[in-house]
């Protein structure tokens, strides 16, 4: 008899462990589900409260009195993040914020198209002589030259670090020239065209010493166009020389001394010492998702922290 119920007998125990085996499976699954749907709950929370802050850096509940920082960093292009509408679209917020003393452009930039520049230059410009109580101040770190420092020319004070290049006031076009390669593989150059100059600055056709005069003197229009905006925009400090607007480079330290910038402050000296508002508020454009809600986590924590004319390139 006990032979014949021992397989009953271990059945039912295997039966038994399983059931208990997928319950507890059962179990984790709702825990797991719960735990998810928790932690997805609190993402989707910061997620809309990091967007919302980002719209209107001042409804953040920090309300302080602050610093705004613009980053420009990277060329200076109209399909960049440093192009006209986004850092003319961020001057703009933090002019209209009142909680902003004054504004620090950290500036990181080889340059660019001076377009561009100009177009932030003229909205500098014209937002300090419409709020001259909140001043602009360029802070340029590793490299601000060419268009970047044309920028930086109108704010109210150009300070960088010791080994910043700093300068560069020049303009200039590249290009390239194939015409004897092409004659030595026998390759024949079929161009039409109407009108004798649209073909200007085409690699494939012979050098035109009409057209280079033209090119030459357009590119020297831009020049004293950069040079005016610079001299406008630092007036008697500059202690202008003879290769000052030649397109030379020069460190942080020798910068200072010719009147290209005004010291070697950092960010936070700057808000401190001169702004008086220490607290610094990133106002930067183009800042991603990601991003925006890592420095609002970090705001909520420890303090306030928000968040591309022809082929002419400044460089």
């Amino acid at each position: 008899m006990s032979d014949s119920s021992s397989p009953n007998w271990e059945k039912q125990v295997i039966q038994t462990v399983l059931l208990e085996h997928i319950k507890e499976q059962r179990s984790a699954r709702r825990w797991t589900l719960f735990y998810r749907m928790i932690i997805l709950s609190i993402a989707g929370f910061i997620f809309f409260h990091a967007l919302k802050w980002d719209l209107n850096p001042s409804s953040s509940i920090l309300q302080q009195s602050h610093t705004a920082v613009i980053d420009i960093r990277g060329p200076i292009d109209a399909d960049q993040s440093a192009s006209a509408d986004n850092i003319n679209g961020a001057l703009e917020m933090a002019f209209d914020t009142k909680l902003v003393k004054g504004v620090i452009l950290r500036i990181n930039s080889p340059g660019g198209s001076p377009v561009q520049a100009r177009q932030i230059y003229d909205k500098i410009q014209a937002l300090q002589a419409k709020n001259d109580k909140v001043k602009v101040y360029a802070l340029i770190e590793d490299l601000g030259t060419s268009a970047a420092y044309l920028i930086a020319s109108s704010a109210e004070e150009i300070h960088a670090d010791q080994t910043s290049i700093v300068g560069s006031i020049g303009v200039i076009m590249e290009g390239f020239g194939f015409p004897d390669s092409m004659k030595k593989l026998g390759v024949e150059r079929r161009l039409y065209t109407a009108g004798k100059n649209k073909a200007l600055l085409d690699p494939f056709s012979p050098r035109n010493p009409d057209q280079e005069m033209f090119v030459q003197r357009e590119l020297d229009f831009v020049h004293q166009a950069f040079i005016q905006n610079v001299r406008q925009g630092r007036k008697d400090r500059l202690k202008e020389t003879p290769d000052m607007f030649s397109g030379l480079f020069w460190s942080g330290e020798h910068a200072l001394s010719l009147g290209l910038i005004d010291g070697h402050k950092n960010a936070g000296e700057i808000a401190k010492e001169l702004i008086k508002a220490e607290n610094m508020v990133d106002y930067t454009p183009g800042v991603s998702v990601i991003d925006r809600i890592a420095n609002r986590i970090g705001a909520s924590l420890q303090g306030i922290d928000l968040h591309s004319f022809l082929k002419q390139k400044l460089k």
